[in-house]
């Protein structure tokens, strides 16, 4: 019988290597994005020069001058530059927090009732969607803030709905906690209860994963969050917290918190706006899971709750969750035009820096920083989510 002559394996000459020029490629794309860029600070800083000019960031120090109608930390016109872009980057970012969840829970809702047998209901979700996701935004922003919060009534004539909450043109009044001499121990108690809240979670999924028994994770960090909460809240000295609520004082009202009509309309505009889109991907998530798992569900007894519960979505959001990230990014993006109803935002301080420092390219700069620092954090989270819920094929 005839034997195969075997011969000894030899690498190509490196020119020739797939993984030798993979890695030349990539140093030859790194050198030329760093000349780019080189040659572009030196053609910025002989421009700068040539104009007398001096470049760098010293003047974040320097005094800002004016001042914010809406921030989150104290603040006061003879506060810094650096400062005022602080008090900039925390409206964002609370605009954005706010909104991203409340934009989810209404997309989810929205998406689930999209596909209601109701045909009231189906027929007035899918009006929503069709009706917001075709106006522009900034259309809907300068609707929420003109024709809807200025229209509300004077301070003196607010319409007072169950709470309190006052609605008026100066904005939201309602109740808020306002912190007492036991409030510091009562938050420990908080933080220690989502730390060990998050770690009875993971022992309830691992007893799932283990004996394939519903375990309740959600629900037994939720128990042991509020069992904290509450076990704080009589072992802190004194009162934690008491209620505040809004009272009307002079032309204004006292207590509690208040939104401002700015804030409320760009909350409003982003919320419904990004909501809409969220509905969509919430819809097309949930028909993308094949219908022998709805039948499957329906033969184990399940009723609609619990199917979508246990069944549908958790097979949807592997679908899901990509391009929800993407709406996730650009509701962030799109705070910017708060600058259109004068809520001061980040993009809105930035304007005022640049108008009084002439810093264009040092203001630019930090504002693409910021958002980019937004985005990539977004992006981080939601990939890691991802992660998580994802189907491992065996």
């Amino acid at each position: 019988m005839a034997t195969v002559p075997v011969t000894e394996h030899t690498r190509p000459p490196f020119w020739r290597d797939e993984r030798v020029l993979t890695v030349v490629a990539q140093v030859v794309f790194l050198v030329v994005v760093v000349l780019v860029f080189t040659y572009l600070y030196n053609n910025v800083q002989a421009g700068l020069r040539a104009r007398g000019l001096t470049g760098g960031y010293g003047f974040l120090q320097q005094r800002a001058g004016f001042d914010i109608g809406e921030s989150l930390i104290p603040y006061t016109a003879d506060d810094s530059y650096g400062r005022a872009f602080v008090v900039g980057i925390l409206n964002t970012l609370k605009v954005s927090l706010v909104g991203v969840l409340s934009a989810t829970l209404l997309g989810l809702l929205s998406g689930i009732a999209r596909l209601s047998p109701n045909w009231l209901l189906r027929t007035l979700v899918s009006a929503y969607i069709e009706i917001i996701r075709n106006t522009p935004l900034l259309v809907q922003l300068f609707f929420w803030y003109m024709a809807v919060m200025l229209k509300f009534p004077r301070v003196r004539q607010a319409v007072e709905l169950p709470g309190p909450i006052y609605l008026s043109n100066r904005g939201i009044a309602i109740p808020w906690l306002r912190p007492e001499a036991g409030f510091p121990v009562w938050i420990g108690f908080v933080v220690a209860g989502i730390v060990i809240g998050l770690i009875v979670a993971k022992w309830r999924t691992n007893y799932e994963e283990r004996t394939g028994q519903s375990g309740y994770p959600i629900v037994a960090a939720l128990v042991t969050w509020v069992m904290f909460a509450i076990v704080g809240w009589f072992i802190a000295p004194g009162t934690p917290a008491t209620v505040a609520k809004p009272e009307l004082n002079g032309l204004n009202f006292q207590g509690g918190t208040r939104m401002t009509p700015e804030f409320a309309a760009l909350f409003m505009g982003l919320v419904v706006y990004t909501g809409a889109f969220i509905a969509e991907i919430v819809r097309g998530g949930i028909l993308a899971v094949s219908k022998g798992q709805r039948e499957a569900a329906k033969a184990l007894g399940l009723n609609d709750v619990q199917m979508m519960r246990y069944i549908i979505l958790p097979q949807a959001m592997r679908i899901i969750i990509p391009p929800l990230t993407s709406q996730y990014l650009n509701l962030t993006k799109n705070s910017s035009l708060a600058v259109f109803i004068g809520y001061p935002d980040l993009f809105f301080v930035a304007g005022t820096v640049l108008n009084q420092t002439g810093k264009s390219l040092e203001v630019i700069s930090l504002v693409m920083a910021s958002y980019l620092s937004f985005s990539l954090l977004t992006s981080l989270f939601m990939n890691w989510y991802n992660q998580r819920v994802k189907l491992v094929e065996r």
